[in-house]
This record gives structure tokens, C-alpha cells and sequence, in this order.
């Protein structure tokens, strides 16, 4: 059946797709990197960061990219491929995780916003305090209208909203580049007074989870994969978008430390980045860069909604989710989800005011929800190769994506295991409830809730959730 002239509308060029994952991807962690990295590591530290994450988001890149070409059929991957790989909860955890991981973004989002105009205006505080929390409650419900007008508009303005960060972005690096002081790059370059090898890798492993998050959204080409006009460019965005990014990534980091010594990047509030703007021209270039934060972060909160949105109403177009969930209105947006995502953007916003680091916790745990559906992606890029599924005897291919996706796996399983136990235990209490909405969809389908090993799944998060909330009572762990 061909496609109506306004599902054609909404289909999404190469350039908008690469545009999406960038600008999914480019938000407020990279205006808090100088103070984030300063307060954890030297350059040394932060160099080693870097190559591990590049190395392992790189390979997962990949992975997105070749299981886009081998898996055509299966729409918004980072669910479909869960699911596909390892049954129906599985892939339902994995939907439920990334889609709570979306939304704990745009909480995040909606924080460092109210917390950077609380810069100019004392009234908005850190970001949390109660006229924040009710101004950023107006734009959450400002921008789900502009959303239900359509997705094809929405990615028009994130398209927008990206080449105008960037440019900011790329100004800090040339400025930054020019008055770089050698000497002082090299005092902070282990971190320490004296070299220490044993603390530079304490220093790399506190980063871990920063370096996560700085790089969700890889999967936004793939999460929008039935709105390309081509599947050829699903690929080519996920790993030209993320290139990009990371060169970003890694320029802001390593040149702050030739600016400021490492203890007055830690002591920078947040956008750092405005701190040491600041620092090499003057109080406009911390203005300049403060203004270009609310732009980044303005389009990656949209970015955020988009994608949120759109795994909630594909994994109930395939039945995983309760059939509300898949509902379109005539501008082909899923409404259903749509009202589901932002009632738990609201829900979770107001839970930030009684957290005594909100902006962390939301940084941290979107990266902790995050890491499970990219462990399984990875793991069903891995299941391929290793059964030879979609390979031809002996194609070489096959060899190089299970190495890929091999280093992929150890890559999400060892950040889930550097996280700690706290945001197991956290991820676990949002799990927990999320399995309703499993339930119903599969009573809907008048099945069975569980298999038998995902009943005994289900047990341990159950226990996981209730370990957790023990832990919050007796504040032996703290949000």
C-alpha cells in the first residue's frame, strides 16, 4: 500500500535524521562538562574517559547501524531488537527503561533551563524551586501542543535548534584552541600533584556514568527509523551524528583544563562552560554561552519528548504496550503515549523538589535507565552473529559485527556494573510499577502475564524494588 500524502510529509531526510541524533545527544551535559571532569579527573583521567566511552558508544553504533541494514523490518530498534532477541518482557524492560530514561532527560532538561535563568533572575534558584518548578511545568505542556501539531514540525524546529548550539559550541573550542596556556594544561594533566596511575583510573571510573549520558540519543535515528525516507541513512546518521558529537565532546573537555587550573573548574556552577567563557574574554562570553545553553537544551528537551513518545507507541503497535498507547491523531503523532510521557515528565518534576542534587540524580539515573535496552541491543547484534542469522557461510561480515557487538555488550554491562548498586536499586522501583502497563497489553491479548523465566525475572526486580525502597527509608541511599 503506498503511503498518504501526509504520512509522506512526515518522512524525515538524511540531514534531519544525523540532525536528530545530534541533537539528541548535545544538551546540557556538555555545557557541564569543565566542572563535571574537573572535579573528577585531570586530562590524563579524561583522556582515558573518553576512549573508553568512544570506543564502546562507537562500537554500539555500529551495532545500531548494521542491525538497521540486516534487521529492516524491525522499526524502532532499540525496542524491536530487545524484543526480537530475548521475548516479550525483556523487550517490554527495555521500552519501559529507554522511555523513562527519556523522560528523566527532560526532567533534567527542565532543571538546568530554570536553573541557568536562575543565574539572572534569584527567583528560579537552582532550578528547583517552586516558581521553576511551575514555569517549567507551563513549557512541559507548552511544547506537548507543539508536538501534537505534528512530528514533521517538531524535528523542523529540533533541526534548527541544533545548527544554533553547535555554532556557540564551536566558538568556545576556537577560543579556547587560541589562548590555550601549555603550562597549565600540564600542570592539570594528571589530576594530582604527583603521578599516580592507581588514582588517575579512580579518577576515570567516577566519570563513567557522565560519559554515558553525554551520549544518549545515538539511538535516535533508529528509534525514528519508520520516518526515514530511506533505511540507508538510519546507519550513516547514527554513526556520522555521533563522530560528531564525540569530537565535540572531547575538544570542550580537554581545552578547559588549559584555562582554568583544575580546582577552579571544579568550583565553576553550572554551565561551567560559561565559567570558563567567561574566564578567557570577559562576563559576555559567560552571557553568550548561557544564552546558547537554553537554546541547546530547548531543542534537546524536544528531542527528548520526540523520542519518549515515539518507543511507548511503537511497542504498542506491536502489542507490547496497552492499545491506548498506539493512538494517532490526524497529524500521525501518538497521542496516547504522548499524554503518558509527559504526565510522568510532570510526576517526576515534581519529585525533584525534595531531591537535594535534582540535576545529578536525573543526569545519573537517565544514564543508569538508558544502559539496560543498549546492553540488549547489543547482546541481539551479538545473537546474530553468533547463530550466523541474516549472515551468508563464511562472510566476513559476521566476524566483525560479533566483535563489534561483542565490545559493545562488555561496554553496557560494565558501565551498568560502574553505576553501583544505588541506581540498580532506584531503576528498580521505576521497573517495578512500569509492568502494569506489560500486563495489561498481554491481557489484552488474553495470554499469560509471564513465561516462567520471566516470572522469575519479575520476582527479582520486585525484591530489587523493595530492597530499594527499605534503603530510601532508613536513608541508607538518598535521591
Amino acid at each position: 500500500m503506498a503511503p498518504s500524502s501526509n504520512e509522506a510529509d512526515q518522512k524525515l531526510s538524511r540531514n534531519a535524521l544525523i540532525a536528530l541524533v545530534i541533537g539528541s545527544m548535545v544538551g546540557s551535559g556538555i555545557f557541564a562538562l569543565p566542572a563535571s571532569f574537573g572535579r573528577a579527573t585531570g586530562a590524563f583521567g579524561a583522556i582515558i574517559a573518553w576512549v573508553i566511552a568512544g570506543a564502546g558508544m562507537l562500537m554500539l553504533a555500529l551495532v545500531f547501524q548494521s542491525l538497521s541494514q540486516r534487521k529492516p523490518d524491525l522499526d524502532a530498534g532499540i525496542y524491536a531488537y530487545a524484543k526480537a532477541g530475548f521475548g516479550d518482557y525483556i523487550g517490554f524492560a527495555s521500552a519501559a527503561g529507554y522511555w523513562i530514561g527519556c523522560c528523566l532527560a527532560d526532567v533534567a532538561c527542565l532543571i538546568l533551563i530554570k536553573a541557568t535563568l536562575g543565574i539572572f533572575f534569584p527567583v528560579f534558584g537552582d532550578g528547583t524551586t517552586p516558581i521553576a518548578i511551575a514555569s517549567a511545568t507551563l513549557l512541559l505542556w507548552g511544547v506537548h501542543l507543539l508536538v501534537l501539531r505534528g512530528i514533521k514540525g517538531a524535528a523542523a524546529l529540533n533541526t534548527v535548534a541544533t545548527y544554533a548550539k553547535i555554532i556557540p559550541i564551536l566558538l568556545f573550542i576556537v577560543v579556547a584552541a587560541i589562548t590555550l596556556d601549555r603550562e597549565l594544561f600540564t600542570r592539570n594533566f594528571w589530576g594530582t600533584e604527583q603521578p599516580d596511575l592507581s588514582d588517575v583510573f579512580t579518577q576515570v571510573h567516577s566519570t563513567m556514568l557522565l560519559t554515558v549520558f553525554v551520549f544518549v540519543g545515538i539511538e535516535g535515528a533508529s528509534v525514528y527509523s519508520r520516518y526515514a525516507r530511506n533505511r540507508a541513512d538510519i546507519g550513516f546518521a547514527t554513526v556520522a551524528g555521533f563522530l560528531s558529537v564525540l569530537c565535540l565532546l572531547v575538544l570542550v573537555t580537554l581545552l578547559s583544563y588549559g584555562v582554568l587550573p583544575r580546582e577552579g573548574l571544579a568550583a565553576l556552577p553550572t554551565p561551567s562552560m560559561a565559567g570558563v567563557m567567561e574566564a578567557m574574554v570577559g562576563r559576555w562570553g559567560g552571557a553568550f554561552i548561557s544564552v546558547a545553553l537554553l537554546i541547546s537544551i530547548l531543542g534537546n528537551y524536544l528531542s527528548w519528548s520526540l523520542l519518549a513518545a515515539e518507543v511507548l507507541h511503537s511497542a504498542a503497535v506491536n502489542r507490547t504496550m496497552p492499545s491506548f498507547l498506539a493512538r494517532v491523531n490526524l497529524h500521525n503523532v501518538p497521542t496516547g503515549a504522548l499524554w503518558l510521557t509527559n504526565c510522568a515528565i510532570q510526576l517526576f518534576l515534581l519529585v525533584t523538589w525534595f531531591a537535594e542534587y535534582a540535576f545529578t540524580l536525573a543526569l545519573k539515573m537517565t544514564s543508569a535507565m538508558t544502559l539496560v535496552p543498549y546492553f540488549f541491543v547489543a547482546a541481539y547484534g551479538l545473537k546474530l552473529a553468533w547463530r550466523g542469522e541474516t549472515y551468508n557461510a563464511l562472510e566476513r561480515a559476521r566476524v566483525v559485527d560479533g566483535v563489534r557487538s561483542a565490545v559493545a555488550t562488555l561496554y553496557a554491562a560494565g558501565m551498568i556494573y560502574a553505576g553501583g548498586p544505588k541506581f540498580l536499586l532506584l531503576s528498580s522501583i521505576l521497573y517495578a510499577p512500569g509492568t502494569l502497563l506489560f500486563v495489561l497489553a498481554k491481557r489484552e491479548r488474553k495470554e499469560a502475564a509471564f513465561t516462567p523465566f520471566e516470572a522469575v525475572l519479575f520476582a527479582a526486580i520486585m525484591l530489587a524494588a523493595c530492597a530499594g525502597v527499605y534503603a530510601l527509608a532508613i536513608g541508607a541511599i538518598s535521591i
